[in-house]
């Protein structure tokens, strides 16, 4: 037994095991992470998980490279093969054939290729602050992806995400520090995204036709003042995804779920429940 919350069950995908959480009943709903040092699951979704597992299966995966995954040893990432593999392999650990994808920042991007190569499998999704359109690596992304462990540089890390300077908490500065302490984290998370950091940017990106050629029901959401992926991201996805809709959130960072948490919850439960109730 462990009092840790970011541990849940440790699921077999891919040759290696994936930690994953699992709450709730009914029709499954995957939470992806973003790309963030010490970042798993858990601390991207730990407010929205019990409130969306009184309607749903709430799946919150840490992905290959972060978290409580295990990535072995020399392990190759394939942009974005290893990822999708890696979730389409969690839905069939738990013999899930289709759920919805709610997908934050690399998430986001993630949950796009999940739908671009399998459809059938992917429901509605909901994509903030999402990768997945060409950008030049900014400043505040490269030095998120540039993390070297200091209580100083994680909090320099966090005050990036965030427009309410006030969320970022010496708890939550420690807990996501000694998150990258842990034996192999930080190495994981070095080896995702060693520099030069734009092709990996590049490659979370479909092509053009791709994008127009995915017909699942989108819901994007981003912070009017997000400085690590800048909305025009989002608005660009919009133009090109046939079945999509866009809303902007002022006072509001990269970090939508936490800044404007019962707001974001009400948006993707409204966009998830339309499908019941058609």
């Amino acid at each position: 037994m462990t009092d840790n919350p970011e541990l849940g069950t440790m699921l077999p995908t891919c040759g290696y095991r994936t930690n994953c959480h699992d709450q709730g009943e009914g029709d499954a709903v995957i939470l992806l992470h973003g790309s963030g040092a010490g970042v798993s699951g858990w601390a991207n979704w730990r407010g929205l998980i019990p409130e969306l597992a009184k309607s749903w299966r709430v799946l919150a995966p840490d992905l290959v490279g972060f978290g409580y995954t295990e990535t072995p040893d020399g392990f190759t990432f394939r942009f974005m093969d290893s990822w999708v593999d890696q979730v389409f392999g969690v839905m069939d650990a738990l013999g899930i054939a289709r759920a919805h994808i709610v997908g934050n920042s690399f998430g986001g991007a993630v949950a796009l290729w999940m739908a671009h190569r399998q459809p059938e499998r992917s429901g509605r999704l909901v994509l903030m602050g999402p990768g997945g359109w060409p950008l030049a690596v900014g400043a505040e992304l490269a030095s998120l992806w540039g993390y070297k462990p200091s209580p100083e540089a994680m909090r320099q890390a966090m005050s990036v995400m965030a427009y309410n300077q006030g969320l970022i908490t010496d708890e939550l500065v420690e807990m996501r520090y000694r998150a990258t302490l842990r034996e192999g984290a930080q190495e994981a998370f070095e080896s995702v995204f060693p520099p030069p950091y734009q092709r990996w940017l590049d490659a979370q990106a479909l092509p053009i036709a791709a994008l127009q050629g995915i017909t699942n029901e989108v819901l994007l959401i981003h912070g009017r003042d997000d400085r690590v992926v800048d909305p025009k991201v989002s608005w660009n996805l919009h133009q090109h995804l046939i079945n999509s809709q866009f809303h902007s959130i002022s006072r509001c960072g990269h970090w939508t779920m936490i800044e404007h948490g019962r707001r974001f919850r009400q948006l993707v439960e409204n966009f998830l429940e339309e499908e019941r109730a058609a």
